[in-house]
């Protein structure tokens, strides 16, 4: 037991309360955390009684309990909340545990507003406390090779950066996700954008301008579903970024075209489907986010990659478990979470320009930070 919130002895694991079980919570957060050298997913939340024997079922020993209270209630004997919780919660469930002592992470977006993201991050800043927001796809296996090829010089000078998160749901599921009522903070925007955003800006900084277009294309629809987002980041590079439930046709997962070459990447990293199949990163070990070479981008100049154009380029191994390894280090040495509540705040910058921009059919500008 730590003798106070959010410390333990050096050797013992990092005790975490998840609340939350539902397809972020079982799915993404707790594997992670189970797979994570020096933590142990200690407590999970959630009111459903099947979510509760399912959580037993998949981590032995865990502790169950029906509210976030009954989690928050335990803060002495807990190192780090979890927040899988639906995005309205967000905010009100991370205030509570940052001031119950315990460092936070939230799954993404962080909040509705960039307001309150930095309201949050001060918070945390007040009280000496970690808070992250789980970008994920940061780790995606797309991008971190992307990223690299990038930072080589490969492409040259970027000129544009196209990226999508593209499905075909013709039929609406319903839920909080898709709820028109703006306090749910649904739709694709808000969804999908919070990581194709992130993802843009860790690449090429700052957006000084967005324009973007967006509906709610399927019948019965309340939320958008089917959204475009075109960014001119402070350096020059334009960004173009789709986010649909309405694709029938799907497009290349990345492309990125600079002064000397071109890299597409077909198909979406295969972390999350494994994760969704019930396979684990620590049974898999180097074999984890790892996909077959015909999945592999191109890179070359003057030809189409779908004929032959350009060179194979092998694809680095997707690494979501690297995010909470960040965490847990972050907790145990100090310093920068691996994603931050300024970085967050600065995606949801950009995504309430994209809705404005939506609405008004106009570009908008956006104010540059210190």
């Amino acid at each position: 037991m730590s003798d106070s919130p959010g410390t333990a002895a050096p050797r013992d694991p990092l005790r975490v309360g998840l609340i939350g079980y539902g397809l972020a919570g079982s799915v993404f957060h707790a594997p992670l955390i189970a797979a994570t050298e020096g933590l142990r997913l200690d407590t999970v939340s959630t009111a459903d009684p099947e979510r509760q024997a399912q959580a037993r079922a998949e981590h032995p020993g865990v502790r169950t309990v029906g509210t976030p209270e009954a989690v928050l209630a335990r803060a002495a004997d807990l190192d780090l909340i979890v927040l899988a919780t639906p995005n309205k919660t967000h905010v009100p469930l991370a205030t509570a545990a940052l001031k119950a002592g315990l460092p936070v992470v939230v799954d993404k977006p962080l909040a509705a507003t960039a307001a309150e993201a930095e309201e949050l991050a001060a918070l945390a800043e007040d009280r000496g406390l970690l808070l992250s927001v789980f970008q994920n796809r940061r780790w995606d296996n797309d991008f971190r090779t992307a990223r690299k090829l990038i930072e080589e010089g490969a492409l040259g000078d970027i000129y544009r950066f196209e990226s999508r998160f593209e499905r075909w749901r013709p039929e609406p599921k319903g839920g909080w996700r898709e709820s028109g009522d703006p306090a749910e903070i649904g739709g694709l925007l808000y969804d999908l954008g919070s990581h194709l955003v992130d993802q843009a800006l860790v690449l090429f900084g700052p957006a000084v301008s967005v324009y973007a277009e967006s509906e709610a294309r399927r019948p019965g629809a309340e939320a958008d579903d089917d959204s475009f987002i075109a960014l001119t980041h402070a350096g020059g590079v334009r960004s173009h970024l789709w986010m649909s439930a309405t694709t029938a046709m799907l497009g290349p997962r990345l492309r990125v075209l600079g002064s000397r070459a071109g890299y597409v990447k077909h198909g979406l990293d295969p972390q999350e489907a494994a994760l969704r199949e019930g396979r684990r990163p620590g049974d898999e070990g180097a074999e984890w986010g790892v996909e077959p070479e015909s999945a592999c981008g191109r890179l070359g100049a003057g030809a189409s990659p779908r004929a032959g154009g350009g060179e194979p380029v092998p694809t680095l191994p997707g690494d979501y478990p690297a995010y909470y390894a960040a965490i847990a280090r972050a907790l145990r040495e100090g310093g920068r979470p691996p994603v931050t509540a300024t970085e967050a705040a600065a995606a949801l910058r950009v995504l309430e320009a994209a809705k404005l921009s939506a609405a008004e059919g106009r570009t908008v500008r956006i104010e540059e930070r210190a």
